[in-house]
This record gives structure tokens, sequence and C-alpha cells, in this order.
């Protein structure tokens, strides 16, 4: 199984950037896919999960600048980021989980860096 993630880079304060993620390698019933972030030197977080059938959760620091979406039948999942801040700066790693039943499974990308210069 293989989780990739791109779209990660560097942007100026007030830029935007759109990190996607190709989920491979077996067949995938319905999830959770996500996007957590580890800044330097601290614990990874949450940043927006989205189930397959659209229910939506955000940290409060990405309410209002961040949207999800996914493309159930490409096992993708989107994070579009809008008015970055330095805050945001972080290695952004994606996850798809099922765990409400059989098949488990709970998958974590390479992650992607992103970095947000003031």
């Amino acid at each position: 199984v293989q989780l990739q993630a791109s779209g990660g880079g560097l942007v100026q304060a007030g830029g935007s950037l759109r990190l996607s993620c190709v989920a491979s390698g077996r067949a995938f019933s319905s999830n959770t896919m996500g996007w957590y972030r580890q800044a330097p030197g601290k614990q990874r977080e949450l940043v927006a999960t989205m189930t397959t059938g659209g229910t939506t959760k955000y940290a409060d620091s990405a309410k209002g600048r961040f949207t999800i979406s996914r493309d159930n039948a490409k096992n993708t999942v989107y994070l579009q980021m809008d008015s970055l801040e330095p805050e945001d700066t972080g290695v952004y790693y994606c996850h798809v989980v099922r765990q409400e039943a059989s098949p488990w499974y709970d998958y974590w990308g390479q992650g992607t860096q992103v970095t947000v210069s003031s």
C-alpha cells in the first residue's frame, strides 16, 4: 500500500497551496482520509479529515482557510490551503483509516514539506 502525497513547497504568507494524496495498492472500502502536520519540535496534529460519505472535520486553525475534498473513485484526497501563515509550516502527512468494520486498515504517507515565509 502506498500513499503518495504531492503539492508541498515554499510560499509567502497569504499565499495558497494545494496538496494531493493518492492511495494505491489495495481495495479501499469506505474510510476516512485526511491530512496531519508536524511542525519542528512539535507533535503531529490533525489538520482535516473527510469520510467517504463527505463528513469533514477541521482543526480550529484550519477552519475558514483550508478545504478538504476527495475523489473516491480515484482514492485521492486534496487539501486546498489558502491565506497561509508561517504557523502552517511543517510536514504534511496523508492518512487513511478504516476502523468501523472489517477490513480494518491504517496507513500513512511519507509527508510533503510546506514552508510559509513571512
